[in-house]
């Protein structure tokens, strides 16, 4: 635990820093981990209150003993990220100051070799984050169509070998089944072509991100996870994402840009009651690792960083909400009062006389 690396921690403190300098603040690690962000965060704000979340027992007990010394400020909850809503119903929060993502699978997962996330040493095929609930990847490799496993490896791992890949599992698993880690890295690296196995890294990578995903449903929950988180925040609440690979950080890209554009028809002179942007972006696109931050974890590698703040609807998301209510009146007051005067009189010909 003490090799535990937090991914862009310093980055993820600044940009969460004014949501949680308010009194009682109230902040969610959506997922928990090893407790390395929330850690510090509670250390840098001793008024805050933690909710935590994780769908790893392991995780949630490891992070718990992490983060004794603030045990009176911490509630740990074992539930997967897309139930916050109900795990704040039950805390009686109505809202919270700031929200934090680190997706994926986690550092303690993938180094836990009898897990089978990892393609490079011989374990069970199972990938399930949570070891209590669900199906394993041994199931989804051994009983799912030709037909399904291509979706999957194409869709969740843009695995362009797809096909030769499900059709080679399907071929396999007819003579005995597939239920360790080692035997279906080595059946992936045979059914790709030999020129492509010399490019872009380990030839199983992308069908391990892809069984994992569908094991634990990671997209489907995220699509509903952060759009939860969103309308926990309070206005000058903040959310930070960490995704680890494009599929997630479409998703997050997605669901802040909706909130962070008007709804109203654009031809409009005002802004209409409840149409206003409810957003303010904090990053410019998603913000990448820098060389220091790969040299000391180099698994930062792929994470890319997006954050947002909650505001009032109507504000002009690219100023701060104070500037944004000093020039929304002047807005309106020039729409509504842009002085017409008669309009031109035209002959047969349509030109102006």
């Amino acid at each position: 635990m003490g090799e535990h690396v937090p991914v862009l921690l310093e980055r993820c403190l600044q940009l969460l820093a004014p949501a949680l300098a308010t009194p009682e603040a109230v902040h969610v690690d959506a997922t928990l981990g090893l407790g390395g962000h929330a850690e510090a965060v509670l250390a840098a704000h001793p008024q805050v209150q933690l909710v935590g979340l994780d769908r790893d027992p392991e995780a949630l007990r490891r992070a718990g003993e992490r983060l004794a010394p603030y045990a009176d400020r911490t509630h740990l909850v074992h539930a997967v990220y897309d139930e916050l809503p109900a795990v704040l119903d039950r805390l009686g929060l109505a809202e919270v100051d700031g929200a934090l993502f680190d997706l994926g699978v986690s550092s303690m997962q993938l180094d836990a070799a009898e897990r089978g996330f990892s393609y490079a040493r011989d374990a069970p095929l199972d990938m399930r984050m949570d070891q209590t609930r669900g199906i394993t990847a041994a199931e989804v490799v051994n009983t799912y169509s030709a037909t399904e496993l291509r979706r999957i490896l194409h869709e969740y791992g843009e695995e362009r070998f797809a096909g030769r890949i499900a059709a080679a599992i399907v071929r396999q698993r007819s003579k005995a089944p597939i239920t360790s880690s080692a035997r279906l890295a080595e059946l992936v690296r045979d059914a790709i072509p030999a020129p492509a196995r010399r490019t872009g890294g380990h030839p199983a990578k992308r069908t391990f991100q892809a069984l994992r995903i569908e094991v634990n449903a990671e997209l489907s929950t995220l699509e509903r996870a952060v759009p939860a988180a969103l309308d926990a925040l309070r206005p000058g609440g903040r959310v930070v994402v960490l995704s680890y690979h494009s599929l997630e950080d479409r998703i997050v890209k997605q669901a802040m840009a909706v909130r962070a554009r008007s709804s109203a028809p654009v031809d409009l002179p005002v802004e209409l009651p409840g149409t206003g942007p409810t957003l303010r972006l904090l990053t410019r696109g998603a913000e990448l690792p820098g060389q220091a931050e790969v040299a000391a974890n180099p698994r930062a590698a792929s994470v890319r960083l997006r954050a947002a703040e909650r505001i009032n609807p109507g504000l002009n998301p690219g100023l701060n909400p104070a500037e944004a209510a000093r020039e929304r009146p002047k807005r309106r007051v020039k729409a509504l009062h842009q002085p017409r005067g008669p309009a031109p009189r035209r002959d047969k010909s349509g030109e102006e006389r």
